[in-house]
């Protein structure tokens, strides 16, 4: 075997090799009941990146603007307070934060199509944390 492959096999991981072999995942959101592409599907993680970008540079500004006048060591502290306080009161009222917006992202719950102020305050909180990006 080709050192290639092996390198590219390792960095692919094992649901790469375990399609190789023949296994059938399906796509993604299949066992939730959604559509593979267009409307009610689940999001690509560029376009959720490039969401969490403009969202994370619009509250800069505003920190940076706003609040701190300049002051760079302070605006990050307050850019995530901001970030906070936007993606609980957008998406728990909205179901978008401005950044979703633009690239046509919403979030939803499955059973009513809405999402709950509560479980907008938990999602926000743990994206604060940094938890989703650790799983």
């Amino acid at each position: 075997m080709d050192n290639r492959e092996v390198m590219g096999s390792w960095l692919s991981g094992p649901r790469a090799a375990m399609e190789d072999a023949g296994a059938d995942f399906g796509y993604r959101g299949e066992q939730l009941g959604l559509p593979e592409t267009g409307p009610n599907s689940i999001a690509r993680p560029g376009r959720r990146l490039g969401a969490l970008a403009v969202d994370w540079a619009l509250c800069v500004l505003i920190a940076y603007g706003l609040i701190t006048h300049g002051n760079s060591p302070a605006t990050s502290n307050w850019a995530l307070l901001v970030f906070f306080a936007l993606g609980v009161l957008t998406v728990g009222t909205l179901g978008s934060t401005p950044g979703k917006r633009l690239f046509g992202l919403r979030v939803v719950a499955l059973e009513t199509g809405t999402v709950n102020p509560a479980r907008a305050l938990l999602r926000t909180f743990l994206l604060c944390l940094a938890v989703p990006a650790l799983v």
